[in-house]
């Protein structure tokens, strides 16, 4: 039903329309009594439970940041079956990110082109949502992953993400340093070891008790991968989320002049699928085995998911392919992932 209803009517709308569009209707979902039913039909099996960063998850598979940027969707995602919700890219300083249009899909690859630019209302305003959810919603996992904003100069950018977790990290489950996205001037530069650990340990002394992440890019050199993984056990974090957009655009289906045409950003979905487990396999070689690793990348399936389980991952998430498998997607993880270990046993 949702394959049809995507071609003959949401591929037509512009993706950002209807990326908020499909919010207002999640938001919806997560609003008693709509959420009561929607749990009856998703709520995951409780032998997919996981536990990590000292909570437990009722699903290995959440919805990675990007897709609910303001906190204004986790009940309704979560009522969807998802076990955990990264809200995010958060910023200290509210900003509306690059000028539109900035989100492309590149339907014959079941891919995405974003360059948001860390498009979020700021930290404050999530706060005050977040305060609320955690009175209506406290069994929910929140993520919170927090960038540099625009305006603030890289060589300041430590306080900047400082500011940032001192707000959030209270109310969050964990915090996800995001110092990976291709959209934001600079911001990439701050992996190289030397800047990252100073700026790692900042932020990990203001967050307290939170556990702390760090989330890298999948077009780094495989040894600079390694680096930062040994880094992020050596300064006492709690996981790597590996990783975030791409700016390759090898092995493409789209025509090449649909590609051209989209320009800059950060490419994610299934295209994704290679890298990002050549990526897990790294970070998982390079730390210990009670280390959090999250995998993002290329996930679509029920067999995808399990795929990065078994290659390491302690948790997994997506987010392009809800925009290709509709609502129901966590749901279809779940129950696929049930379905596997029964065959498997």
């Amino acid at each position: 039903m949702y394959p049809l209803l995507f071609r003959a009517v949401l591929s037509r709308f512009d993706p950002e329309f209807a990326h908020h569009a499909g919010m207002a209707v999640i938001r919806v979902l997560g609003v008693p009594p709509f959420s009561w039913a929607t749990r009856a039909v998703t709520r995951p099996d409780p032998s997919l439970s996981v536990e990590a960063l000292g909570l437990t998850f009722p699903s290995p598979f959440g919805i990675a940041a990007g897709f609910d940027k303001n906190a204004v969707g986790v009940r309704g995602l979560a009522a969807l079956g998802f076990g955990h919700v990264e809200v995010g890219t958060v910023t200290a300083i509210p900003q509306d990110g690059n000028p539109k249009p900035r989100l492309f899909r590149l339907i014959a690859d079941r891919a995405v082109i974003n360059r948001m630019g860390f498009n979020n209302e700021g930290a404050d305003a999530a706060a005050r949502r977040l305060a609320t959810l955690r009175r209506g919603a406290p069994d929910t996992v929140i993520g919170v992953n927090i960038g540099k904003s625009r305006v603030v100069e890289v060589e300041n950018a430590t306080a900047d993400y400082v500011a940032s977790a001192t707000r959030l990290a209270p109310l969050a489950d964990y915090l996800a340093v995001n110092v990976s996205s291709p959209n934001t001037p600079g911001l990439r530069g701050l992996q190289a070891v030397e800047t990252l650990a100073p700026l790692l340990r900042a932020v990990k002394a203001a967050s307290g008790s939170t556990p702390l992440l760090v989330k890298i890019a999948p077009d780094l050199p495989d040894d600079e991968i390694t680096a930062i993984a040994q880094l992020a056990v050596d300064e006492g974090l709690a996981g790597i989320i590996a990783h975030n957009t791409t700016i390759s655009r090898e092995g493409l289906l789209t025509e090449a002049a649909v590609v051209e045409a989209a320009g800059a950003g950060g490419l994610s979905g299934a295209p994704l699928k290679e890298r990002s487990l050549q990526v897990l396999r790294l970070v998982r070689d390079a730390v210990p085995e009670d280390f959090c690793v999250i995998a993002v990348g290329g996930v679509e399936t029920p067999s995808d998911v399990q795929e990065r389980l078994d290659a390491g991952a302690t948790l997994v998430q997506g987010y392009t392919a809800f925009l290709y498998r509709g609502p129901f997607w966590g749901r279809e993880i779940n129950r696929g992932l049930i379905a596997l270990r029964r065959r498997a046993r």
